[in-house]
């Protein structure tokens, strides 16, 4: 017998011990819809609710099902197998991620989709424990105090090393983030960190060539 007779009749015996029985199937699907109401309720009990997105919830939930199916359709026909690999090497995704948890949570449920389709449900269930007691124990560990930023609108007669003395006095690590000259004065962005903002602004607008100042928080994605 040749090389290629072992390996022909190795993948042929493979392929016979991986079909799939009906009731095999309905399990993991079943088992998989579990799984995907599961990711569905953590997704809507860990995420704030200015950021939650019922659509994407909704996707989340079902992925499992349909990662576990390509799965199984993949074990037990070599034929689907590959045109499933040639189908999925063109398809292009173009939605954008808002979040970036929400990238967790795609990869989690595709993940647990795939792990449903080999039919390691103990895995399965010891992953979606894991993630999840890491998520929430992950957020109650406080978010640092943000960076401020100042915008500050000065007159012409303004005196920017003044400006940035009192600036020093509120604020630590002061730094003009941008400095733009008009024809009425100078626009000044500074970043600083204080925990006396309202005494700072206070301070900041009672030099008599400031005209407008504004306090912003930031943590480097969003603006508040």
């Amino acid at each position: 017998m040749s090389f290629q007779d072992i390996i022909k009749n190795s993948f042929l015996e493979t392929m016979e011990n991986n079909t799939l029985s009906t009731s095999s199937i309905c399990i993991t699907l079943g088992i998989a819809i579990l799984f995907g109401l599961y990711i569905h309720a953590v997704y809507y009990l860990s995420q704030k609710k200015g950021f939650y997105s019922k659509q994407f919830n909704i996707v989340l939930g079902v992925l499992p099902i349909i990662t576990a199916g390509i799965i199984l359709a993949m074990q037990s026909n070599l034929i689907i197998s590959l045109g499933m690999v040639g189908a999925l090497s063109i398809v292009r995704f173009r939605t954008a991620v808002k979040e970036p948890k929400d990238l967790l949570f795609l990869f989690w449920s595709i993940g647990i989709g795939i792990i449903l389709g080999a039919r390691n449900y103990e895995l399965a269930l010891l992953i979606c424990l894991v993630v999840t007691l890491l998520l929430f124990l992950l957020e109650l560990i406080p978010d640092s105090r943000p960076s401020l930023l100042l915008v500050v609108n000065m007159a012409r007669e303004g005196r920017e090393d003044e400006l940035m003395s009192v600036v020093g006095r509120y604020a630590k690590n002061a730094r003009v983030r941008s400095r733009s000259r008009t024809m009425d004065g100078t626009d000044l962005v500074i970043e600083c960190r204080t925990r006396q903002e309202s005494e700072f602004l206070e301070a900041v607008s009672a030099l008599h060539y400031v005209q407008n100042a504004s306090l912003i928080a930031h943590d480097g994605e969003a603006v508040y």
